[in-house]
């Protein structure tokens, strides 16, 4: 992911930083010294911000290690100012198992938030409840209480958060997947709604939360919508069969004349009928400014790259296209390329199934 750097590697799953967090830790500083003008002042609330981002993370495994039980791999966990992201590579198809994948990560802060009630009530430093808040008590009844709301928060039962796949999976028990999708996200932009109305009252947070729940809902339904558009659609029907390839005795400067000459922006590259490689257009623009247009495409053509059959069906190779960094897929018969699939034909063939389907309801 571009801005974010790799802090590390658990359970075999990389743990990114987005570049953005660094202003969280410089905003938590300067706040602090602006109200105490201390040093250790500002270490402590830093110190306890990456305590709340390791709960966080943890959150984030426990989503990611229950995905796994289901055979479901996660590419990486991202940290943002906001939270956490993992980025499972899809969901469980049993909403049963989808449950407790999206119940895993909150009940993780539930396991931390009663250890650490534990630890201050074995040690006789607990407060009580209606002495805390977030700015108030001691560094662990405040991480006790970030972990209680982390809980609350994410059982809001609205995309993005665990509570709208939690509401999305117990409907999909009585119902169909995408039926399930629409209600759990027409009910998360109402929350949205109802957010934001309160937060012009006064609470510019919460308009925040409102814009960030309206947009993941509909990113969820509208993702939900493009997986049961292409279910069972044979990868024949959408690939593309007009395309222009490139040789291994080509050139970048033959490259530059294919890209200019149409919309195509990657290029298989074949070797006596066989696909060898991909030049994507993004590593054709940086080779050439490093070094000119006679340079052989084969020195910068991606020779790692994901290949389909054509007796695919076009919703499981759109899934593997979305999991690489690849934005073309060579559709290879026996060896020799028929097709390319590419997340703009994908587009393509979905809005005109989307017309075509918009004709039928209208004369029937």
């Amino acid at each position: 992911m571009k801005w974010a750097s790799r802090i590390g590697t658990f359970a075999g799953i990389s743990v990114y930083v987005h570049a953005t967090f660094l202003l969280l830790i410089i905003w938590i500083g300067v706040s602090y010294w602006r109200a105490e003008q201390s040093i250790p002042a500002v270490v402590s609330g830093i110190v306890f911000i990456l305590a709340l981002f390791g709960c966080v993370v943890l959150h984030e495994f426990g989503h990611a290690l229950t995905a796994r039980r289901y055979g479901i791999r996660t590419r990486d966990i991202t940290l943002f100012p906001i939270g956490g992201v993992a980025r499972l590579e899809r969901m469980p198809d049993d909403p049963r198992q989808e449950l407790l994948v999206a119940v895993a990560g909150p009940a993780v802060n539930v396991v931390i938030a009663a250890l650490l009630f534990v630890v201050l009530a074995m040690s006789g430093t607990f407060a009580g409840f209606d002495q805390l808040s977030v700015a108030r008590g001691s560094f662990l009844e405040r991480l006790m209480l970030v972990n209680i709301w982390l809980v609350v928060f994410n059982l809001i039962p609205a995309f993005p958060m665990d509570g709208g796949r939690m509401l999305r999976a117990a409907l999909a028990m009585r119902m169909d997947y995408a039926r399930a999708t629409r209600s759990a996200a027409n009910l998360g932009q109402g929350i949205a709604l109802l957010f934001g109305l309160v937060g012009l009252m006064g609470n510019p947070f919460l308009v925040f939360i409102a814009l960030f729940v309206w947009i993941g809902a509909a990113q969820e339904s509208a993702a939900t919508q493009m997986k049961f558009a292409l279910s069972g659609t044979p990868l024949t029907r959408a690939m593309m069969t007009v395309f222009r390839t490139l040789s291994v005795h080509d050139t970048l400067g033959a490259a530059v004349s294919a890209l200019l000459a149409g919309s195509q922006q990657d290029f298989p590259v074949l070797d006596d009928g066989r696909v060898v490689g991909v030049l994507t257009r993004t590593d054709l623009l940086a080779a050439l400014a490093r070094e000119g247009d006679g340079t052989p495409v084969t020195s910068v053509m991606q020779r790692a790259f994901i290949a389909a059959d054509p007796s695919e069906m076009l919703d499981t190779v759109f899934e593997r296209l979305q999991a690489c960094t690849c934005r073309t897929v060579p559709v290879v018969r026996g060896g020799q390329l028929v097709g390319l699939v590419t997340m703009e034909n994908v587009g393509e063939f979905v809005s005109v199934q989307a017309a075509l389907g918009a004709t039928r309801r209208a004369q029937g």
